[in-house]
C-alpha cells in the first residue's frame, strides 16, 4: 500500500528511545524525512542510528527537552531548515513518577502536566504555520489507554493525559480543513521501559526469567501477548499518510483489544 509519505517531514518528539523512535522508524521506512529528539546526546546518536538503519528518507537529530519551549522551537526550525517545510508533527513524552493521588504534591502534578500536556501546547504552537502550509499537515499525538480507562497506581498519568486528548479533539475542529489531528492509545509494548520493569520483577523473583515474565504481561490482552513497539509506530505512519484522508478527531488503541470501553 503506498502511503504517500515520500518525501514529506516529520517531527518526532521525545523519540530517542521507545514508541516514539519506532514512530520515527516507521514513518522513516515509508520514504519520510524523519526528525528525532532526546535530551541525552548517546541515547540520541543510538536513536538515530536505529532510525537510519530502516529509513528510506534523511533522519536528523536534534537535542532537546520537550518541556522546553525554546528547545521546542528550535527542534521545528531544524526541520523546517533542513527539509524546507513540516508535513507532520508526532507527540510523544515519558511517563511521570507512578503513585497514588496523595502520593504526588503539588509540585509533581505541574512537573506532569508540563510533560504531558505544555510539550504538545509548545509544539503545536511552534508549528502551526508550517503544518497549514503543507498538503498533508497532520497531528498524531501518542498518550495511554489510561485515558480511557485508569491504570491502578499511575494517578499523575490517568489525570494529566487527559488533557492531551482535549487538545487534540479540539485542534481537528479549530485547524480543519488544513490539518488533520488524531490520537493513539498504546496499551502495553515491549518497549526498554517495560523491559527494564521485568528485569526487576526477575532480580527480585517474581518471574523465573525474561520470557515468563514478558508473557506475563501479556496475560491480560485478548491478544495474548504484548505489541511490538513498530505495531503502534505503524499506526502512526498510517494516521500521518494520505491513506488515513478522511480520519481526523480520533482516538484508536492499539492494545491488542486489552481496553473494553
Amino acid at each position: 500500500m503506498d502511503t504517500g509519505l515520500d518525501g514529506e517531514t516529520a517531527v518526532v518528539l521525545a523519540s530517542s528511545s521507545g514508541l516514539g523512535k519506532a514512530s520515527a522508524e516507521s514513518l522513516a521506512a515509508e520514504g519520510a524525512n524523519v526528525v528525532i529528539c532526546g535530551r541525552d546526546p548517546d541515547r540520541l546518536a543510538d536513536g538515530v542510528a536505529d532510525v537510519r538503519a530502516v529509513a528510506e528518507g534523511a533522519v536528523r537529530g536534534v537535542e532537546a527537552d520537550v518541556t522546553d519551549r525554546d528547545d521546542v522551537a528550535a527542534l521545528i526550525e531544524a526541520a523546517v531548515s533542513e527539509f524546507g517545510g513540516l508535513d507532520h508533527l508526532v507527540t510523544s513524552a515519558g511517563g511521570p513518577p507512578p503513585g497514588s493521588v496523595l502520593d504526588a504534591d503539588p509540585e509533581d502534578w505541574q512537573d506532569a502536566h508540563d510533560l504531558l500536556v505544555m510539550s504538545v501546547v509548545y509544539a503545536l504552537h511552534e508549528s502551526h504555520e508550517h503544518l497549514v502550509e503543507s498538503d498533508a499537515g497532520t497531528v498524531t499525538a501518542i498518550t495511554s489507554t489510561s485515558v480511557k480507562e485508569p491504570i491502578d497506581g499511575i494517578a499523575l498519568s490517568n489525570s494529566v493525559r487527559r488533557g492531551v486528548v482535549g487538545t487534540m479533539k479540539t485542534i481537528a475542529r479549530e485547524w480543519a480543513p488544513d490539518v488533520r489531528a488524531n490520537v493513539v492509545l498504546p496499551g502495553p509494548h515491549e518497549t526498554g521501559r517495560l523491559a527494564d520493569i521485568i528485569e526487576d520483577d526477575v532480580a527480585s523473583g517474581r518471574y523465573e526469567d525474561y520470557a515468563a515474565g514478558l508473557a506475563a504481561k501479556g496475560e491480560s490482552v485478548p491478544l495474548g501477548r504484548v505489541g511490538d513497539p513498530r505495531e503502534l509506530g505503524d499506526v502512526v505512519a498510517f494516521l500521518a499518510s494520505e491513506r488515513a484522508s478522511f480520519v481526523t478527531g480520533t482516538a484508536i488503541p492499539v492494545d491488542g483489544g486489552r481496553t473494553r470501553s
